[in-house]
């Protein structure tokens, strides 16, 4: 059985809503791939009383505790207090916390409040966890039944600390054994769609089956027992990729990183030193935003003109019209960049239905790639800012498809 961890957070800010606690997200992520079991996520606010009893419960249920917050210099930050009091731990001075406190003013040319005295007293007997990225050190000590570390409230403080100074003593404390999470990601497919297609796949009992739905894309995930077989994984993985079909984009946690659309367009782009020029209508820059910073896109045009966007209705000729057009747009644009592969996208249907959230719209994207031109379409439908988010995604999709030699008429 792996070992239990309970993550705490302190702070008013966070009880009263004010504060999304995202350190309770992070910390349970990586303990969870570590091989913790989490159980709980408490917060308590600014009450001495509330955290001592909480923290004694803590030691005699959990085999390990991450608390955040309450390290700071003000009389609100009671962390200390409350861990000397529950554990009859007296606070003591620690000199080297002091002086590495007084140096980071020193560094910034500022000078350190008297207040900050109050961060280097530490509960008696635990280890110092020292901070290079602000002036709240951090401690660790074993009372009870559990391990305790208590980081700081600030997220960019209390990940590096986790993972400079937490993360190899973890493994040294505690015998892990991560489960196994594989996660297929998919697009163009809702999670009911995906059900139906994995209904008959039968899923050994100690496998989790799960789905995250997002924005811009949907997760399958796998979860495996620590001791699975790799064999019958990989058959289980593959079987279900196979379901999903040319829908599926990338698959975490057979050994390769990978990650979103735009992460596995970048890596295929980048690898072959292909370059692309775009063609927006729908998507408004979008699509050229979700790239931000890819060398291989050379260029894009957003065009809303009603020209661009399309008076033909959707129809047989319609479509075929628009997708002449795109062919167009494409070798010119081709020409005129020097990139070596053009995407057109296009619409049908006027600016009433692009913004009518009760009216569909169709999208007809063109990739000219290999003096060769692919084409798919798709309708969209929802408020505004949907159709323009999906209308850059099934672009991006086109791309990807054909990159990785998967179908392009769905």
């Amino acid at each position: 059985m792996n070992p239990t961890l309970e993550i705490f957070s302190q702070g008013e800010e966070i009880v009263t809503g004010q504060t999304v606690d995202t350190n309770a997200a992070w910390l349970s992520q990586q303990a969870v791939a570590c091989g913790f079991t989490v159980t709980r996520h408490t917060a308590v606010g600014d009450k001495l009383d509330d955290l001592i009893i909480l923290l004694l419960d803590i030691s005699q249920r959990a085999d390990c505790c991450i608390c955040t917050g309450g390290l700071g210099p003000t009389s609100d930050d009671l962390t200390a207090e409350a861990v000397a009091l529950a554990f009859n731990l007296p606070l003591e001075f620690d000199g080297i916390a002091f002086e590495q406190i007084t140096r980071f003013f020193a560094h910034r040319n500022r000078t350190m409040p008297e207040s900050n005295r109050k961060q280097a007293m530490l509960p008696q007997g635990a280890e110092r966890i020292d901070n290079e990225w602000g002036t709240a050190p951090g401690f660790s000590l074993q009372y009870g039944r559990c391990w305790f570390v208590f980081l700081p409230g600030v997220p960019t403080e209390m990940k590096h600390l986790f993972q400079e100074r937490i993360l190899a003593k973890l493994s040294s404390r505690f015998l892990l054994k991560p489960d196994q999470l594989i996660t297929i990601k998919t697009l163009g497919l809702g999670e009911s769609v995906i059900q139906e297609r994995i209904k008959t796949i039968e899923i050994p009992p100690e496998v989790q089956l799960g789905f995250r739905a997002g924005t811009d894309e949907v997760q399958t995930k796998l979860l495996f027992p620590y001791n699975y077989s790799k064999t019958a994984k990989t058959a289980l993985v593959t079987r279900f990729a196979e379901q999903l079909g040319d829908h599926v984009f990338a698959i975490d946690g057979l050994g390769e990183l990978t990650g979103d659309l735009v992460f596995e367009i970048d890596r295929l782009m980048t690898n072959r030193r292909l370059t692309l020029a775009v063609v927006e209508t729908v998507s408004q820059g979008l699509l050229a935003a979700k790239c931000v910073g890819s060398e291989w896109l050379l260029s894009t045009i957003y065009e809303q003109s009603t020209a661009r966007l399309g008076h033909d209705p959707v129809t047989e000729a319609g479509a075929e019209n628009l997708m002449v057009t795109a062919k167009a747009i494409a070798a010119d644009l081709q020409k005129s960049s020097g990139a070596n592969y053009v995407l057109v996208q296009l619409c049908a249907g006027d600016n009433d239905a692009l913004n009518n959230k009760d009216k569909s719209i169709v999208i007809y994207n063109t990739l000219l790639a290999e003096d060769s031109f692919h084409q798919a379409t798709h309708s969209i439908a929802g408020p505004i800012k949907r159709k323009q988010n999906q209308a850059a995604l099934m672009a991006l999709d086109l791309l990807r498809r054909y990159l990785q030699q998967k179908a392009i008429n769905y």
